[in-house]
């Protein structure tokens, strides 16, 4: 019950962070927090059942359309060997989620010029993201651009040319985090 009301607080409200709803879910059901909360897989799996239960067709046509729009900003960005993740390649993506593009360069200034060269504006971000090094897990902090891209937002997180070799760990599951290529995405279309 707590996660699928984290479920419909992600969706309504738009809300990114899963502890700060599995946090409100517990407060609105006054459950408290101090028990133990479902974890982000299973928030994630309340959040895709939610979305099929009450977005029906218009949340297949909305995640459809994001599936495009992430094909063809990779297409755009091909030099830099750009992946999907997160939920538009989970098919949690709601009216409130980002096309999330993993780039490769070791320069982040080579994806500003590269959108800059297209007349393309673009807000510069931060994301720190956790990495496994041999057994130890830190974060790092990694450079972001997000832009406008067939009417959906793009947030292109740069990563050095050999992180292609290495995923960052996942919030979701605390594995690495899945990366699809553009062939993968055009066949979750298809």
């Amino acid at each position: 019950m707590l996660a699928q009301e984290a479920a419909r607080i992600i969706v309504d409200q738009g809300i990114r962070d899963y502890r700060v709803a599995k946090t409100k879910a517990a407060d609105r059901l006054g459950m408290g927090t101090r028990g133990s909360l479902p974890g982000n897989s299973e928030i994630e799996q309340a959040v895709n059942e939610h979305l099929l239960l009450f977005g029906g067709e218009t949340h297949a046509d909305h995640l459809k359309a994001m599936r495009e729009a992430a094909i063809s900003a990779m297409q755009m960005l091909e030099e830099f060997t750009p992946r999907l993740v997160g939920p538009v390649l989970s098919g949690a993506a709601d009216e409130n989620s980002a096309v999330n593009l993993h780039v490769f360069t070791d320069s982040p200034e080579a994806i500003a010029m590269f959108l800059a060269d297209r007349n393309i504006s673009c807000c510069s971000y931060e994301r720190r993201l956790k990495n496994r090094r041999g057994r130890s897990v830190s974060p790092d902090t990694f450079a972001g651009f997000e832009f406008e891209h067939c009417g959906e937002s793009i947030e292109a997180t740069v990563f050095p040319v050999d992180g292609i070799r290495q995923a960052p760990i996942s919030p979701i599951d605390r594995k690495p985090t899945k990366r699809a290529d553009i062939k993968a995405v055009a066949a979750l279309l298809s």
